[in-house]
């Protein structure tokens, strides 16, 4: 039992580890950064943005470290990179291996369908969890190094609640990598459509009109910055994503049921 998960998960151990540490230099980065600028000039840089760009980039409060960190860190890096990083991750697993003829050996063993693509998945736990424990440790420990405090219980809940969220973009992945032939076609496609799903609730959504649009996009249900100012968020848009999450890893299961291979 979960031979694949294990084989999936060593496979890309070092490539796990190389992005863990190039998201901790880039928290280093950033919060250096802050360090060395006034707050009053933090304000007036978000005071002359458009209101729609500072939704946008969770820029509201850059003023004090945890709307600093909001902004830069878990509105850009984690909604919008790692959302990107972990649908193309995800894109790939079983894509790659119908392409490279791999699939009709892999199942030749026994282990089914069903089985396999789960396991296939599992194998994103691993850099979610070490993403969201090293980088949280880290953020903290350089947020205390340059004499600032943040709430260590609102940075626990700001990845917590990034579960939910990462789990969702994983999930459009796999879910494009077994309708398509090619890997190359599911992460470009699991890229544009991440990335769309994004300006759909930061641009299209804060148009009256059209703000009814904003609910089809996971992003619109994870807002950092909030959670780390004062521990605001909403429970049940945590429910929601990871409602989301199992309808979109049983609707892959069906379609990988179903396909040719």
């Amino acid at each position: 039992m979960l031979e694949t998960t294990r084989y999936e998960t060593t496979r890309r151990l070092r490539g796990t580890v190389i992005l863990t540490i190039g998201v901790s230099l880039y928290v280093a980065f950033i919060v250096w950064y802050f360090s060395l600028v006034d707050a009053s000039a933090y304000e007036q840089i978000a005071e002359s943005v458009p209101p729609a760009m500072r939704g946008a980039f969770g820029i509201q409060t850059i003023g004090t470290i945890e709307g600093w960190l909001g902004g830069q860190i878990y509105t850009f890096v984690w909604l919008v990179g790692l959302g990107i990083y972990f649908a193309y991750s995800a894109a790939g697993r079983i894509a790659s291996d119908i392409e490279n003829d791999r699939m009709d050996l892999l199942l030749s063993f026994p282990v089914s369908r069903s089985q396999l693509l789960l396991e296939k998945f599992a194998s994103m736990l691993l850099p979610l969890i070490l993403l969201n424990v090293v980088v949280g440790g880290v953020t903290y420990g350089l947020v205390v190094a340059i004499g600032e405090t943040v709430d260590p219980m609102h940075l626990v809940l700001a990845h917590l609640l990034s579960i939910p969220y990462l789990l969702v973009c994983a999930a459009i992945g796999i879910t494009l990598s077994v309708l398509v032939n090619r890997a190359a076609v599911a992460e470009r496609a699991a890229i544009g459509l991440m990335f769309v799903l994004w300006l759909v609730e930061s641009a299209v959504g804060a148009a009256e009109d059209f703000s009814w649009i904003q609910f089809i996009s996971p992003t619109h249900y994870y807002s950092p910055t909030p959670v780390l100012i004062d521990g605001t968020y909403e429970l049940l848009d945590s429910g929601i994503l990871l409602a989301g999450f199992l309808g979109l890893l049983i609707l892959s299961q069906v379609l990988f049921q179903r396909r040719d291979i």
